[in-house]
């Protein structure tokens, strides 16, 4: 497991705290509260690794900003993270979120599309309230960025979605449009690029750290695809914190919905015709028909083709994408940090 430098560990246990600040006060428990407000504080409550918004503290930093200015929208990007999740464990029929029954499990599918519905406003509600710290013009220019972030998120998702909806097997190529637009954009390029803009970072400098985040974000996807099913059952009832690697879902639950991983794409075209046939024929069974031995029937066989050893190669791949990429900036202590947040965000648990 890749450790938490000192300095990264003294700089999230600082800021991280400052930031859940800024959320919760921006999720009041009012009216209606058992049906609406209290869910809303659900997940945020839950813990989680904080990676999101730490990055945008830790992109303004490097780009010479301040990152006090930058709390507020880091809180919005933890926002939009509870909302992404909450609206994918229902879309996926998941079981379990950061140690816990999913929301939907718990409140039922239509009060939970509704506590997702209004977190995805909250994000707005956050972001506009940039303007009490920072000028119009960079209020509006992070606003710009999310609205156009989300876009490349729901595209992504509906490419996620509708391949299992659709019985489809995409190719390696067509699964990495999904990843970059699914995941790259909101758990790496999104967050970096907003830290630069309220640092007032140039054009260039903004491509240059989104480009980072975005490869960061695709070596991340792959290693967590890699966790669902190398992770122990014991895992799937700790929630992940700040800096540990607790993983906080059910072992092979990503083969219980269909999910067309890589994992899964490079298996597909390595394995025999009749097992492709059986494992096609578990992916496209309803999850409650899906046993665990089923399950760990198809891990086994991504041991035994080598389709496990081909992810963590493609995650260790973009990892090192990610390191060129993140030498272009300048040489700062900062940029040290986003390295080092990198190093623990990829290889976490391994």
């Amino acid at each position: 497991m890749s450790a938490v430098s000192p300095e990264l560990r003294v700089f999230l246990e600082t800021h991280i705290p400052l930031i859940e600040e800024e959320l919760f006060a921006f999720l009041p428990l009012q009216e209606p509260e058992e049906f609406m407000y209290r869910p809303m504080r659900d997940y945020p409550e839950r813990g989680g690794k904080r990676s999101r918004p730490a990055l945008v503290l830790l992109s303004c930093a490097a780009m010479g900003g301040d990152v006090r200015k930058a709390v507020r929208t880091a809180a919005a990007f933890e926002m939009f993270q509870s909302f992404a999740l909450l609206h994918d464990d229902i879309e996926d029929d998941s079981e379990m979120r950061r140690g816990k029954p999913c929301s939907h499990r718990l409140h039922g599918v239509p009060l939970s599309i509704n506590v997702g519905d209004a977190l995805y406003a909250k994000v707005y509600e956050v972001l506009a309230a940039n303007r009490q710290i920072l000028d119009c013009e960079t209020t509006l220019s992070l606003i710009k960025e999310m609205i156009n972030g989300s876009r490349e998120t729901f595209e992504g998702q509906a490419y996620d979605v509708g391949w299992i909806r659709g019985h489809i097997v995409p190719s390696e190529d067509e699964f990495m449009t999904m990843l970059r637009k699914k995941t790259g954009w909101y758990t790496g390029r999104g967050p970096c690029t907003a830290g630069a803009i309220i640092a007032g970072a140039s054009a260039e400098s903004r491509q240059a750290i989104g480009d980072f985040g975005e490869a960061m974000a695709i070596a991340f996807q792959i290693r967590d695809d890699l966790l669902n099913l190398m992770t122990s059952e014991g895992d799937a009832v700790t929630a992940p914190g700040i800096t540990s690697g607790a993983y906080g879902k059910e072992r092979g639950g990503d083969i219980a919905e269909g999910k067309r991983t890589l994992i899964i794409i490079d298996l597909l075209r390595k394995c025999t015709t009749a097992q492709r046939t059986e494992i096609l024929d578990v992916l496209h069974a309803h999850r409650d028909d899906t046993t665990q031995e089923q399950i760990e029937r198809v891990i086994s066989l991504a041991h035994e083709h080598g389709a496990i050893a081909y992810a963590e190669q493609e995650s260790r791949r973009r990892w090192e994408e990610a390191v060129r990429l993140l030498e272009v900036l300048p040489e700062t202590p900062q940029r040290q940090l986003l390295r080092e947040m990198l190093d623990f965000f990829v290889h976490r648990a391994f």
